[in-house]
């Protein structure tokens, strides 16, 4: 799964692309091994200083110890269509992952990174809205579930290590830094992909490839503090992966959507603002988008009380321009249940109204 997508406000000259499901054939690779040389300045020592040997290994070491901690609780999810990643999340055999590696897939198999035979697996829950999901095995015998960390405590900076499948290659570690934080980002309609809005995204520049979706992006504590999910894509380069911009969904969305299927088998709160309009982007006379056209309106919803109608074209919020339904999608991301959103509309009889919207709460189905 994969591939290019719309250009992003975010990015004048990248577009977002599933991290996706790998091919489920063997993967060929080559390369040449290089050594790290550790320059010196003219008329320095030839034996390196103790304490410069030693905090080489001490990360080194600290890098050894985290991955061997964390890397049994990363498992390869197998479809019908590809594979992908998932974290053990407890003892009882439920394990999260992306919507979109499960895609319409109900039934899977699951192999740990500690080898073993394959077991049998069953869908508990898609929460395609914000690309997560979670599966249980039938044998939970061995598990080892992961220690979740607190993503509302990063920083930008901090080492990760982004551990999961690519290509097929089991137990694959990469590593990079937290690059930015609080990224709203859109993936792709296409193929098993939800097309989700994911909000609080984790910029990393750790390398995410297709089949490290679902997997865990690692601080060197050893706790997961995201799902790596998304990479950018250059349309300049034919659509290639922009090396060093991947995206996770943080721990904290991740813990809580997981909590919600595992209780009640569902999501009973996406803390999602919704309008409560079903919408279509507008194409205008020139063939480029011009607003978002309100098909349905929810009876009842938000938009209904406030006044909004079908035919309606919604053109900003907030002041913020909506020319699509991603674009719509994206601001609304931004806003809580319960905010107050100046919704400027274009009426069928060419005038133009600015309506206060009491936001309510996005449904999880």
């Amino acid at each position: 799964m994969g591939g290019s997508s719309p250009r992003l406000a975010l990015f004048a000259a990248a577009a977002i692309a599933l991290a996706g499901c790998g091919q489920t054939a063997r993967s060929q690779l080559s390369g040449t091994a290089t050594d790290s040389p550790g320059a010196s300045s003219p008329g320095a020592s030839a034996e390196a200083s103790p304490r410069a040997s030693e905090e080489p290994l001490a990360l080194e070491d600290r890098y050894e110890r985290v991955i061997a901690g964390v890397l049994p609780s990363i498992v390869q999810i197998t479809t019908t269509n590809g594979l992908g990643s998932g974290v053990v999340y407890d003892s009882s055999g439920h394990i999260v992952t992306n919507a979109h590696v499960v895609g319409r897939a109900t039934r899977f198999e699951v192999t740990l990174a500690t080898g073993g035979a394959p077991r049998a697996a069953k869908l508990v829950e898609a929460f395609a809205l914000g690309d997560l999901a979670v599966i249980k095995v039938d044998d939970s015998t061995g598990l080892k579930p992961a220690v979740f960390g607190d993503s509302g405590k990063l920083r930008v900076g901090q080492i990760v290590l982004a551990m999961g499948n690519p290509l097929g290659l089991s137990g694959s570690v990469t590593d990079g830094i937290v690059s930015a934080l609080g990224r709203t980002v859109s993936e792709p309609t296409e193929g098993e992909s939800p097309g989700a809005t994911i909000t609080g995204a984790v910029q990393t520049s750790a390398a995410i490839n297709p089949g490290n979706s679902g997997g865990a992006l690692v601080n060197l504590s050893g706790e997961v503090i995201g799902i790596p999910t998304l990479t950018a894509v250059n349309p300049e380069l034919g659509g290639g992966q922009a090396p060093g911009i991947g995206f996770a969904i943080p721990s904290n969305t991740a813990t809580d959507i997981t909590r919600q299927i595992i209780k009640d088998g569902k999501v009973t709160n996406t803390h999602r603002a919704a309008l409560g309009v079903t919408v279509q982007t507008v194409i205008g006379s020139g063939g480029q988008p011009s607003g978002v056209g309100v098909v349905r309106v929810t009876p009842g919803g938000s938009a209904d009380r406030a006044g909004i109608r079908s035919g309606d074209v919604i053109v900003s919020i907030n002041g913020t321009p909506t020319p699509t339904s991603q674009a719509l999608s994206e601001i609304l991301a931004t806003l809580n249940p319960g905010d107050q959103a100046k919704v400027e509309v274009l009426r069928p009889d060419g005038s133009t109204s600015t309506i206060a919207v009491p936001l309510s709460e996005l449904p999880g189905g």
